[in-house]
């Protein structure tokens, strides 16, 4: 397949990847180019402006969670029906997952280009420089030759006569300048205590921050020198990644409500996508909204977001939590991470949730971040006993206790985490499902079991 795709990647963190890419995608959608957002890593947020530019999911690809032979496929998946792919780094360009056992650089931004065969534009926060940024972009240009640096933005440009220095000094550096955007604080997208706000959260205000961010790059940069740049990736000679191909469909038809809304913002398009294909109807349930579980919902499904900060009209919708309380007692199937693990507790922050796991939760100054390698100790809804994954953990709050009787996963330098408890499994790991499809299988068969007479039955491959 041949989709033109460009990596925005840059030097550090912080120097306005996000900003650019998402204004990139806004300002190529609003030329009416169909246009797929990505994001290298495990990262929820993000991806969430980008696909709120483009106005269809953005999508995570990360070497980490689902192996690195699976990024092409997915990547793939991601962008059919695209004009162009826009792909946005984490971290600095060459910064990697520092797991032991991964070779430097493993998952970073170079990684996945070279895995893509993308161009990369740098995003140069040039607010306290002048000539040196020839040195610095020469040292990114020069530093791997796999990598392909094919342009540059220039990012917080002061005024007029910066520009032009800036211009001057790269101008022997044979890597082009696409863009400079000057210093606007009016765009700056709020954050706290995980990073930004997610998109969903903020509504009209998110599209009004992404629809001025088009503009913004629509005026500062070479959008026709982007789309050559884009043009210029090679085919790929990768068949795409297929759900219906990973997963086997079974007899019968569970409803599975999938937790959402501004409380659930964290989740991957792929998990919903394996749901379905292993035979599953999937609806959306939101927590703040939503006074009981849709109708005939057989199992549930609630991933990450920041229930913290909606913890009281959480606590308020007594009915809902009744509800996911007597599921998950009649033994119907309950998937739970992260943020769903803080849902299913007696109480976060000393306010009620749904007490389905017998722990308590609060918000903690320490961030727990991190990839990790993971074992399940039991049998459970979602993984056998002894399945191994690969997740990722980001939060600021922390469980007391930590794992239930029987806990979910133990990993390295960490007791037993996670709770089984009949048929729910709740932990903090968040799971690409992509990576390790037969969690989805595995879930779905469950669901249709608790409500089949004499259980579902299953199309073995």
């Amino acid at each position: 397949m041949t989709v033109p795709r460009v990596v925005v990647a840059a030097p550090s963190s912080n120097a306005g990847k996000t900003s650019v890419a998402t204004g990139l995608v806004a300002a190529l959608t609003a030329r009416g180019l169909a246009v797929s957002p990505h994001k290298v890593g495990p990262d929820y947020i993000d991806p969430g402006y980008t696909g709120l530019a483009a106005g269809r999911p953005g999508r995570n690809l990360d070497p980490v969670l689902v192996g690195e032979e699976r990024v092409v496929p997915l990547f793939l998946h991601g962008a059919r029906g695209a004009d162009v792919a826009v792909v946005e780094g984490v971290m600095g360009l060459f910064d990697g997952a520092t797991r032991p056992g991964l070779e430097p650089g493993f998952a970073s931004t170079a990684h996945v280009a070279r895995l893509l065969r993308a161009p990369v534009v740098l995003v140069v926060d040039a607010s306290a420089q002048a000539q040196s940024v020839a040195a610095l972009v020469h040292g990114f240009a020069t530093y791997d030759p796999t990598v392909r640096l094919g342009g540059v933005v220039l990012n917080r440009v002061g005024s007029d006569r910066h520009e032009e220095i800036l211009r001057e000094a790269l101008g022997g550096s044979g890597v082009p300048v696409l863009g400079a955007v000057r210093r606007l604080a009016e765009l700056g997208t709020p954050s706290r205590h995980l990073g930004l706000v997610p998109a969903a959260e903020r509504s009209a205000e998110a599209l009004a921050t992404v629809g001025r961010l088009g503009e913004v790059v629509a005026g500062a940069v070479d959008l026709d020198a982007v789309l050559q740049l884009a043009r210029t990736a090679p085919a790929l000679d990768t068949a795409p990644w297929d759900p219906a191909a990973e997963v086997a469909p079974l007899d019968g038809r569970p409803r599975i409500a999938v937790a959402g809304g501004a409380a659930f913002t964290f989740g991957y398009a792929e998990n919903t996508e394996l749901l379905e294909a292993a035979g599953a109807e999937v609806v959306t349930v939101d927590p703040l909204r939503d006074e009981a579980l849709p109708e005939g919902t057989t199992g549930l499904v609630v991933g990450g977001g920041f229930p913290e900060v909606h913890a009281a009209d959480l606590s308020a919708n007594e009915t809902l939590r009744a509800d996911v309380a007597a599921l998950a007692a009649r033994g119907g199937p309950v998937a739970a991470e992260c943020a769903g693990l803080l849902y299913l507790a007696r109480s976060l922050d000393g306010v009620r949730m749904c007490g389905v796991l017998a722990t308590d939760a609060v918000m903690s100054p320490r961030l727990t971040l991190g990839y990790r390698e993971a074992v399940a100790l039991g049998d459970s809804v979602l993984a056998p006993a002894g399945t191994r994954v690969r997740g990722h953990e980001f939060h600021r709050t922390v469980a007391t206790p930590a794992a239930g009787p029987t806990p979910a996963w133990r990993w390295a330098g960490a007791g037993p985490e996670g709770f089984v408890s009949g048929s729910v499994h709740a932990s903090y790991l968040h799971l690409n499902w992509a990576g390790f499809p037969a969690l989805a299988e595995r879930f779905v068969f469950a669901c249709a079991a608790a409500v089949l007479p004499g259980g579902a039955r299953h199309a073995h491959r």
